[in-house]
């Protein structure tokens, strides 16, 4: 019996090595659209930092054709010219489950070859095994730094509006200035956007910590990361997004956007921008990973 409607379209998955399955979407494209509306700021004012991607279904064989498995990271600097699109990354890793490698190093150099050919520029590449939560490479769950500002909104007689594209004017709203820098830490799981490719849903965690003298009304910093809801961008672009935005109305001496989005595919993305290459973090997952 076969599936039609939305569940109907088949997907092919190439069965030996194919690199030439990775798809590459210029940054360009959507850094365009956040400079047409900032003309003040360049591409440097979107900030420095990495895309830190999991892969939790990389298989491989061995030397004696028996299947491997292990989770990845990669680690695309935001420098790089290109993204690699998350369904052509997902092709791409099913096609090594039927292709021998001597060693899980040489699996690693060949990914961290065509990964970095792909968005042009060096990707790291980090396996790890199946017991690696509990090992201390960097895989244990965390959790974002500061207060959640989800229900800002509590007690408020209030309806939000739904906005087909994010809305920076909202974080202006009732301006206030304090004397000195403020330094906030605060962070929302209520972020959703849209893939630009199949208008799919994506959910992530967003965290914000900065240093202004713009007092932070924390109920207009959610209701304008709810106006994301509707909006179709990669989540590259969205982070950016906000970083810019958040620098305009900000103005903020030390600023860090970065957002954790579940999972599709097997896969999991977070873009994390800062203002100054030491405020970089180090990567991390949430529960919700």
């Amino acid at each position: 019996m076969s599936i039609h409607g939305v569940l109907g379209a088949a997907t092919s998955y190439p069965k030996h090595y194919h690199p030439e399955a990775l798809f590459a979407i210029p940054r360009s494209q959507g850094r365009d659209v956040i400079l047409s509306q900032y003309p003040n700021l360049t591409v440097d004012s979107l900030g420095i930092g990495v895309d830190w991607w999991h892969a939790f279904e990389v298989s491989w064989l061995n030397h004696q054709g028996i299947s491997q498995v292990a989770l990845a990271r990669f680690a695309i600097p935001a420098s790089s010219p290109n993204i690699v699109e998350s369904k052509s990354l997902k092709l791409y890793l099913n096609s090594l489950n039927f292709t021998a490698f001597a060693s899980s190093q040489a699996l690693i150099e060949t990914i961290t070859q065509d990964l970095s050919a792909c968005v042009g520029a060096p990707v790291q590449v980090s396996l790890f095994g199946l017991d690696a939560v509990n090992d201390g490479s960097g895989l244990l769950i965390s959790r974002p730094n500061g207060r959640c500002i989800d229900q800002a909104f509590d007690g408020v007689d209030i309806k939000i509006a739904l906005t087909e594209h994010p809305d920076a004017s909202l974080l202006g709203r009732d301006k206030v200035e304090s004397e000195q820098d403020v330094t906030y830490q605060l962070y929302s799981n209520l972020l959703r956007s849209n893939c630009p490719v199949t208008d799919q849903p994506d959910w992530g965690t967003l965290a914000i910590e900065m240093s202004s003298r713009v007092v932070v009304n924390e109920a207009n910093l959610l209701d304008y990361v709810l106006s994301f809801r509707q909006h179709n961008g990669f989540h590259e672009q969205c982070v950016e997004q906000i970083f810019a935005d958040l620098m305009e109305y900000f103005v903020p001496s030390q600023l860090i956007v970065r957002a954790w989005y579940t999972r599709r595919g097997g896969i999991d993305i977070n873009p994390c921008r800062v203002s100054d290459i030491g405020l970089l973090p180090t990567p991390s997952r949430l529960v919700r990973q």
